[in-house]
């Protein structure tokens, strides 16, 4: 039995009210994930996340200026 099926034959014995719940909750439940999904894009894009994987270079000593940042110091 599919998730899909367990959840329709669950909602069928419900009485009308307790339906009302689950839909506001079902609509409740995909704005978030929406939300969440606009939100993850919108971090990629303004921070660039993902896009310095491999060009950040860390020196041995802590202390020690990134090549980077040498032109800056």
């Amino acid at each position: 039995m599919t998730i899909d099926t367990e959840i329709f034959q669950t909602i069928v014995k419900m009485p009308d009210p307790l339906k009302k719940e689950i839909l506001h909750y079902a609509e409740y439940l995909l704005e978030k994930q929406a939300k969440t999904e606009l939100s993850q894009e919108q971090l990629e894009e303004i921070h660039g996340y993902g896009s310095w994987a491999g060009q950040i270079v860390m020196s041995d000593d802590f202390d020690e200026p990134l090549e980077d940042l040498k032109e800056y110091m």
